[in-house]
């Protein structure tokens, strides 16, 4: 699931990160006054939580980081696994532009040497300068400042860490220093690339603190920063998608249901529950579909680069016609569904408000396990483009999140085969409540 972030246009939940409450008016459960038709029962005995297991442990070997060599490992592996169902599975490729971390990190101020932060999306860069103290780098508080040639200090808060580096460049100043406003060190992301930034690096509450003190005081600071080795590079993810043709009359375009996860991983952790859970679980629900008769399209897709901004997602539906628009349902996005460390399931959907997905869901979650799934406002994740054009999108996650997430800790031997089972019996019915063919006699004549 995505945490840091390459878009302006989610730039501003980086540093929130966490779902809204629940809505006041949830929607009410379904009545359970039905059972189960025979095809339903048979989606949910061919599912096998084991298949989902292994599949995770091979995707999960080594981080699938977007656009290296072992994310398109995961892709090539993805599309043989399709085509082992029976499918045609195609990789729609996509640029996108990728931050390299600088190699080298140096901070003095004062005669002391530091140990700083770096900001993801920092330039590269060597300045020396007097040490000025800059609050919390708003453009108000910068307004009558000079800062030509001059290192900003400045305090964590407010406003995001890209405005307070861009507020400072915009005054003059050669480098920016943002110091934590609680304990602990400093990391975070200035969002995306922007040529006009100027270094950037961080220290923790307690120096910056003692620096600012410093400067309160009266006393004149000359401050060294360095960063080096950072660089943007344009590289190539991938989304592998498989298509279900419906059981429909070749002159009638059917309605389109996409299910679908992200398969990158963040750099460092090898990505057991996020997401090789979800696409693990994409492939199962492909296989299990396979010969289910439907009258809907099923699309099964496998989205690159959700890590960095919900760059595959994007470009998949950029990709669509405005007829396929219109005629997609609904998206069950799978995003971290196996975690044994994890609370319990629920959805997000962009809005917070139900929709399709969630109705379903609802119901047949209230069947299946005596209690519906409940719902939620929060973003973050690759149902986001399809909400934004309309489409009904649902986010399936566990919460609250394990403790793993996005470490290296984040490992095959974290995952629960019942939680596996118990999303995928869920999800295979709720698409089965829309697919499902419907069949009508022909009319007679009365004799």
């Amino acid at each position: 699931m995505k945490k840091t972030f390459a878009s302006s246009l989610l730039a501003a939940s980086l540093l929130v990160g966490t779902a809204a409450a629940p809505q006041a008016a949830m929607a009410q459960p379904a009545q359970n006054g039905y059972e189960f038709n025979v095809t339903e029962k048979k989606l949910i005995n061919k599912i096998n939580a084991n298949k989902m297991y292994n599949t995770i442990a091979d995707l999960s070997e080594t981080p699938r980081v977007a656009g290296t060599e072992s994310e398109w490992r995961a892709v090539q592996y993805i599309k043989k696994k399709f085509e082992s169902y029976g499918y045609k599975a195609k990789v729609q490729p996509f640029t996108l532009k990728s931050y390299k971390s600088p190699d080298k990190v140096s901070l003095s101020a004062d005669g002391k040497d530091y140990q700083p932060g770096f900001f993801t999306y920092t330039v590269s860069g060597q300045a020396t300068g007097e040490l000025v103290l800059a609050g919390l780098g708003k453009k108000d508080e910068l307004q009558s400042m000079d800062l030509t040639g001059k290192i900003a200090l400045i305090k964590r808060g407010e406003i995001s860490f890209g405005e307070k580096v861009l507020n400072a460049a915009e005054r003059g100043a050669a480098a920016v220093i943002i110091y934590n406003n609680t304990n602990g060190p400093l990391s975070g992301t200035l969002g995306q690339a922007n040529s006009k930034y100027v270094p950037a690096l961080s220290l923790p509450k307690a120096d910056g603190e003692a620096l600012a003190a410093k400067l309160t005081a009266g006393e004149k600071i000359t401050a060294s920063v360095l960063a080096e080795g950072s660089k943007i590079e344009e590289k190539t993810s991938h989304n592998v998608i498989a298509e279900k043709k419906p059981l429909v009359s070749k002159n009638r375009k059917s309605d389109i249901i996409v299910v679908g996860a992200h398969h990158d991983s963040v750099e460092s952790a090898p990505g057991a529950n996020d997401d090789a859970s979800g696409t693990a679980m994409t492939l199962e629900l492909a296989r299990i579909y396979k010969d289910v008769p439907t009258d809907k399209e099923l699309r099964f897709v496998t989205f690159g680069a959700e890590e960095i901004g919900l760059l595959g997602s994007y470009h998949y539906v950029d990709s669509l016609s405005d007829d396929e628009i219109a005629r997609t349902e609904a998206n069950f996005n799978l995003d971290m569904v196996g975690s044994k460390d994890a609370g319990d399931l629920v959805m997000w959907t962009l809005d917070g408000k139900e929709n399709l997905v969630t109705q379903l869901v609802q119901k047949k979650s209230q069947k299946l396990n005596g209690k519906a799934v409940p719902f939620y406002q929060g973003g973050r994740s690759d149902h986001v483009p399809f909400a934004e054009e309309g489409i009904p999108a649902a986010l399936f996650i566990h919460s609250p999140t394990e403790p793993w997430y996005h470490t290296p800790e984040d490992t095959i031997d974290k995952i629960s085969k019942d939680k596996l089972q118990d999303v995928a019996e869920i999800v295979s019915t709720s698409i089965y409540e829309q697919a499902k063919l419907d069949i009508k006699l022909p009319k007679t004549k009365a004799q």
